[in-house]
């Protein structure tokens, strides 16, 4: 008699509160309003909560906030990333968004 195991216990699904969605929507509002970036999306998966940006609607994006938790009991940590590395990581959202003001900018002139 063969023993089939349970199935893994999938993980919760994990978004960003109300208040890390307005402090990443301020700083992403503020660089659309200087023509920098353009579209959004956010995703979630087990575990992960996705804030990716944009510079056109059908690109790669040029950045991704990730908020990830790999217990429910273990405080979530934010990362910054580019296209191909991490920027940044903290416990803290703001220290990532704060990241965004050490990037070069785009300058219209």
């Amino acid at each position: 008699m063969s023993r089939v195991s349970a199935p893994r216990k999938l993980r919760r699904q994990l978004y960003f509160s109300r208040t890390e969605l307005s402090l990443i929507l301020a700083a992403y509002s503020a660089r659309v309003a200087a023509g920098e970036w353009r579209d959004y999306a956010l995703d979630h998966m087990n575990g992960m909560a996705l804030f990716s940006i944009f510079r056109h609607t059908h690109e790669t994006p040029l950045f991704v906030i990730e908020k990830k938790q790999r217990h429910p009991k273990e405080a979530a940590q934010f990362v910054l990333r580019d296209r191909s590395r991490v920027l940044c990581r903290s416990r803290s959202v703001t220290d990532v968004i704060g990241h965004f003001n050490k990037l070069p900018r785009l300058v219209t002139g």
